[in-house]
């Protein structure tokens, strides 16, 4: 299971990162306090609606029980789908993104885990008995990602354009999908 919530980290932190490197390109004079809080806005986000989603999927998943690994591979390969879709044919993230005020981090930070949420209920349905555990780890998984994607864009400025993190994001997301469907169906 250890393996899963690390791809499922790597999978919803994409969003976060490529939003954190674009971020980071518009910040002038990046100081390592402007690099922590964006992270652990995002991190705490992330992390925040993984676990509101297990709890919203508690309510239900009793009837759903028969269909669940169906459930849970529709949620991560349309979340997967749609990541994709959105990096090859979107209009992709406005390059001035000003992750320093408050109210565009907030924004920012649910806007790139509402997936977050989608997988938290998808784990409420598979039955996950260490949610706290799992929330803690996409929340940290994303801390360094966003951190380190400050640091990046920062760095190297507006030239960086991450268009693959979005889509790897995606195809582990699907990924995860299809592995979780082949073991209800095979078992």
């Amino acid at each position: 299971m250890i393996f899963e919530v690390l791809m499922i980290t790597v999978g919803l932190s994409m969003d976060s990162l490529v939003v954190s490197i674009v971020g980071g390109a518009a910040i002038k004079d990046c100081r390592v306090w402007h690099v922590l809080k964006i992270a652990l806005v995002m991190a705490l986000f992330q992390g925040g609606l993984t676990l509101a989603g297990y709890l919203f999927g508690m309510g239900f998943e009793r009837y759903v029980y028969a269909f669940d690994h169906w459930v849970a591979f529709g949620l991560l390969a349309y979340l997967g789908g749609r990541m994709i879709y959105d990096e090859l044919f979107g209009k992709g993230e406005e390059r001035s993104i000003n992750l320093l005020h408050n109210g565009t981090l907030i924004y920012m930070s649910f806007a790139t885990s509402i997936d977050a949420l989608a997988v938290g209920i998808s784990l409420a349905i598979l039955k996950s008995a260490m949610i706290v555990w799992q929330a803690f780890i996409i929340g940290s998984g994303t801390f360094l990602a966003v951190a380190c994607g400050v640091c990046f864009g920062h760095r190297f400025g507006k030239k960086a354009r991450v268009k693959a993190a979005g889509i790897i994001g995606g195809l582990i997301l699907m990924g995860t999908g299809v592995k979780i469907l082949l073991e209800h169906l095979l078992a």
